[in-house]
C-alpha cells in the first residue's frame, strides 16, 4: 500500500473530531491551526511518544501492539465497535499473502426454514456486502416491493441494500429520517471493509457508491463506525402509509445475517403491517367480486 494507511486515515479523522474541551484540556483562548487535538496532545493522552504516533498516523509504522492500540482507542474515546474496528484496520494494513477468493454466499437450509416460519414478520437475508440473498413475501413488500420478488434467486441480479439506500429513489423515500439510515449503512460497511480487506467485490461496491453518490462519499470520508444490530425507523410505505419498525439483525456467526422488522403490539404500525400482509395476499389470489378491496390508508 502506498501513501497513508487506512489506519492512519482513521486516526487522523477521529483526532480531528476530538476537541480539547471534550477532554478538559485548557486552551487559554489560543488560536489553533488544526481542528481537534494536535498529534502530540493525542500521543500524550495515549502514553506513547509523539514521533511514534506521528509515524503510525502517516502509515510509516504498521506494527502497533494491541496494548498500544487500546491506549490510543482510550485517548480517542472510541466505543467498543470503534475499538474493534481500530484493531481490524491495524491487521488489514499489515503485509499479507494473497488470500483465496471468498466462497459465494448462500442461504443455508436452516436459515431458509427460519425465513419460511417468519411468514408474519418482514425478514430478509443479507450477505456481508449487504446483497439480498433471500426474503420472505412480507420482507419483500416492506423493503423493496417495487422490485421483482424473484431477483434474489438470480445471483448476478441480486439487489444490494446499500446500493438501494443511496441510489434508489423508492428506498430513499421509505425512510422519514433517511440520513440516519444512510449513516447506519455506511458505518456497517466500514466494519465489514476492515474485516475483509481483500474482498474485491466489496471494494468495487464502495467505489461505485462513492462515484455515484456524493452523500455516500461524504459519509465515508467522515470515518464514522457504527455496529447497528437494532434500530428503530419511521417508514413511509406507499401502500399502507407511515409505520415505525424496529429493524433487528439476527447473527449466527460467520455467514449471512437475517434482518427482521417488528412493530409494537396494538400500535398503528402493527395494524399497517397487517394491512400490508393482507394486500400482498390479495394480489396473489383471484379476487372475489363480493368482497370489497382493503383500504391502504392506515395511519
Amino acid at each position: 500500500m502506498t501513501g497513508k494507511s487506512q489506519l492512519g486515515d482513521f486516526l487522523q479523522a477521529r483526532r480531528s473530531q476530538l476537541r480539547p474541551e471534550d477532554i478538559g484540556m485548557p486552551t487559554y483562548g489560543e488560536r489553533r491551526r488544526v481542528p481537534g487535538l494536535r498529534r502530540e496532545e493525542l500521543a500524550l493522552l495515549a502514553g506513547v511518544s509523539a514521533s511514534y504516533y506521528t509515524r503510525l498516523e502517516q502509515g510509516q509504522s504498521l506494527s502497533a501492539s494491541p496494548e498500544v492500540l487500546d491506549a490510543i482507542a482510550g485517548a480517542l474515546r472510541l466505543d467498543e465497535s470503534e475499538r474493534r474496528y481500530l484493531h481490524d484496520l491495524a491487521r488489514a494494513d499489515r503485509p499479507r499473502t494473497r488470500g483465496r477468493r471468498p466462497a459465494p454466499e448462500r442461504v443455508t437450509e436452516a436459515t431458509a426454514q427460519l425465513l419460511d416460519v417468519l411468514a408474519d414478520v418482514p425478514a430478509i437475508v443479507l450477505g456481508r456486502r449487504s446483497d439480498v440473498l433471500a426474503w420472505n413475501r412480507l420482507g419483500h413488500a416492506l423493503f423493496a416491493g417495487h422490485l421483482d420478488p424473484g431477483v434474489p434467486d438470480l445471483s448476478a441480479q441480486r439487489p444490494n441494500m446499500a446500493r438501494l439506500v443511496f441510489l434508489d429513489c423508492h428506498t430513499r423515500d421509505l425512510y422519514a429520517d433517511w440520513p440516519s439510515k444512510a449513516r447506519a449503512v455506511v458505518g456497517n460497511l466500514r466494519l465489514v471493509a476492515a474485516q475483509h480487506p481483500q474482498d474485491t467485490a466489496l471494494h468495487a461496491l464502495l467505489g461505485e457508491l462513492s462515484a455515484k453518490s456524493g452523500e455516500f462519499a461524504s459519509m465515508w470520508a467522515d470515518h464514522r463506525v457504527k455496529a447497528c444490530a437494532v434500530a428503530a425507523y419511521e417508514m413511509r410505505h406507499p401502500l399502507v402509509g407511515p409505520l415505525t419498525v424496529v429493524q433487528q439483525t439476527l447473527s449466527h456467526g460467520p455467514g449471512p445475517n437475517m434482518v427482521v422488522a417488528t412493530t409494537e403490539a396494538g400500535s398503528p404500525s402493527r395494524a399497517a403491517l397487517a394491512l400490508l400482509a393482507q394486500v400482498i395476499t390479495q394480489d396473489t389470489v383471484p379476487a372475489d367480486p363480493a368482497q370489497p378491496a382493503p383500504r391502504a390508508d392506515v395511519g
